[in-house]
């Protein structure tokens, strides 16, 4: 049995237990689209927030868990700035918030069209410029308004979802998509997955120290009860 002690405050604080979660929330299923009827929800309940991951869930529970507490972690850490505060750098750094949200809106749009599917990317990005390399998307975002850098996330993320879906109910983690490598053989549904998870993570520390450059934001999660000022990024309330 466990002993006083044996678990550290920091852990106690990340596994963010729903019996300490007081105020009324929404159902899960109001927040998070499903595949199915037990898609995303697990084993949470209705007080834990809409990014918090299974404790114990299926394996597509626990990597679109963590992709979506990913999310939700470096939509906290970029929103509600004006285009100062998206554009501010850190020591010899060019990398920016800005150039973050128009970088990882191309990934989660690139993931699901050209790599899942061999399809072009599409809207919006036929129209901008689009070139398909990192630097034009952290360089053009300093042309580009708050507002239109968080709608390009924010709608970027609601397809991804909803590609992500229908992969899902069609043919599962399992399935071959189409990027392949130069002898033929082609990545999983669940590699891309995995590497969306990756790309997030990276830029999610990117994201935590530019924050506290900006204002002295700090924070492992968002706090109890968020949503985004600026934007939808996350499922409608």
């Amino acid at each position: 049995m466990a002993q006083p002690g044996d678990v550290d405050a920091s852990s106690v604080a990340r596994l963010r237990w729903s019996v300490q979660r007081t105020s009324a929330r929404r159902p899960l299923s109001h927040y998070r689209p499903a595949v199915g009827p037990e898609a995303y929800g697990g084993d949470m309940t209705e007080t834990d927030p809409w990014w918090e991951p299974p404790l114990a869930g299926t394996e597509v529970e626990h990597l679109v868990g963590a992709l979506d507490r990913l999310r939700a972690t470096f939509r906290w850490k970029a929103d509600d700035l004006d285009s100062a505060g998206l554009q501010t750098r850190v020591g010899a750094s060019a990398l920016t918030l800005g150039g973050l949200l128009k970088h990882l809106a191309a990934m989660e749009d690139y993931a699901f069209t050209v790599k899942l599917r061999g399809e072009p990317i599409g809207a919006p990005w036929d129209a901008t410029g689009y070139d398909g390399s990192n630097d034009w998307e952290f360089n053009s975002a300093a042309g580009d308004t708050p507002e239109q850098l968080y709608a390009l996330w924010d709608g970027a993320v609601e397809r991804s979802r909803a590609r992500l879906d229908a992969a899902l109910a069609d043919g599962g983690l399992d399935q071959l998509a189409h990027i392949s490598t130069p002898d033929g053989r082609h990545a999983s549904l669940r590699r891309l997955l995995c590497d969306l998870i990756e790309e997030y993570g990276r830029h999610t520390g990117h994201a935590d120290l530019l924050r506290e450059a900006v204002d002295g934001r700090v924070g492992e999660d968002p706090p109890d009860g968020w949503w985004p000022v600026a934007g939808r990024s996350c499922p409608s309330r």
